[in-house]
């Protein structure tokens, strides 16, 4: 996998506007500053050392290659995602934020924002003269009002280097599972390509990706289970070999640990979606909206006068 998650359909240079309809994206980070408004269903959100719940109508902040994951925890989830360059805004590089949930921070200027988020959508939906200018200038107002709110602090040139040496160990990991996850596949194995003790790295994916190395790698071969089974395999059988699992019974925890589900009943509930583009990998399920199926969208969250005004709970 290219740990750096590509940006899609962008047409002002340095930011992205789309919704996406998530359920499940392995741990990955990139190289812009996310934002997140969660529209509907509550999620799983794993990021900063820790995992919590984020309900409907969260916003939620990732600053660049800061690792996260994100997971349904019943039915899938629908978001308003906003993507910017650091150069766009222009900020110093020794910045962090302490925070990714922001609603505790942010009070009533929540609203205000999620309704910026509006308007950049349909600016940059909309490709009038001079909307690029209004959508630049949006959006560094809202990461104005956020920044201006969220706990803050600069971390030095050490710091910065470590973190970069993180994730690039990070990425190794997650490139080494992806070679040989349909194999038999041991951390001693990549303790000893990386050159670390094995104390060390159960420690740094631990507190890396919030789950052990073995809890990681099934994950990965239960989402290559459900790429099989949603591209039509009928063979379960043949579905537990081909992602990795020796042993049925072991394949059906798994799975059932990660989706709620037998592969048997997961099988049963696929339902065809419809308009929408669909992305399945061993790193994610999600469904991306056309452009005039994202203006039906932003009308109707218009329409919801709540829309704007929700109070969000989680960490």
């Amino acid at each position: 996998m290219n740990e750096l998650e590509i940006i899609r359909h962008s047409r002002i240079p340095g930011m992205t506007v789309f919704f996406n309809t998530v359920d499940y994206r392995t741990p990955h980070f990139h190289a812009e500053w996310e934002l997140i408004w969660l529209l509907d269903n509550p999620m799983t959100v794993s990021g900063g050392g820790g995992s919590f719940r984020a309900e409907k109508g969260s916003l939620l902040l990732f600053q660049p290659s800061e690792p996260h994951e994100l997971h349904k925890i019943e039915e899938n989830c629908t978001f308003l995602c906003l993507q910017v360059s650091p150069e766009l805004l222009r900020l110093q590089n020794d910045l962090v934020v302490d925070a990714i949930l922001l609603n505790p921070y942010l009070g009533e200027q929540a609203g205000t924002i999620r309704n910026m988020l509006l308007e950049i959508g349909e600016a940059y939906l909309n490709r009038e003269s001079f909307n690029t200018l209004f959508c630049i200038g949006q959006v560094c107002l809202v990461f104005h009002r956020i920044l201006g709110a969220v706990p803050i602090r600069a971390i030095t040139r050490e710091e910065r280097i470590s973190q970069e040496k993180r994730n690039k160990r990070l990425a190794s990991l997650i490139r080494f599972v992806d070679e040989n996850y349909m194999h038999k596949i041991r951390l001693s194995d990549f303790a000893e390509s990386e050159g670390f003790s094995m104390s060390y790295l159960s420690h740094f994916i631990k507190s890396t990706l919030n789950q052990s190395f073995q809890e990681y790698v099934n994950s990965v071969r239960v989402n290559c289970a459900c790429k099989l089974i949603s591209g039509g395999e009928e063979k379960l059988t043949a579905v537990c070999m081909a992602s990795g699992f020796s042993d049925y019974r072991y394949f059906s925890a798994a799975f059932k640990r990660q989706f709620g589900m037998t592969p048997e009943q997961y099988k049963l509930s696929l339902k065809k979606p419809e308009n929408a583009v669909i992305h399945h990998s061993i790193h994610s399920l999600e469904r991306f909206y056309s452009d005039e199926q994202s203006r039906d969208i932003l009308e109707e969250l218009r329409k919801d006068p709540n829309c704007c005004t929700i109070t969000a709970g989680g960490k």
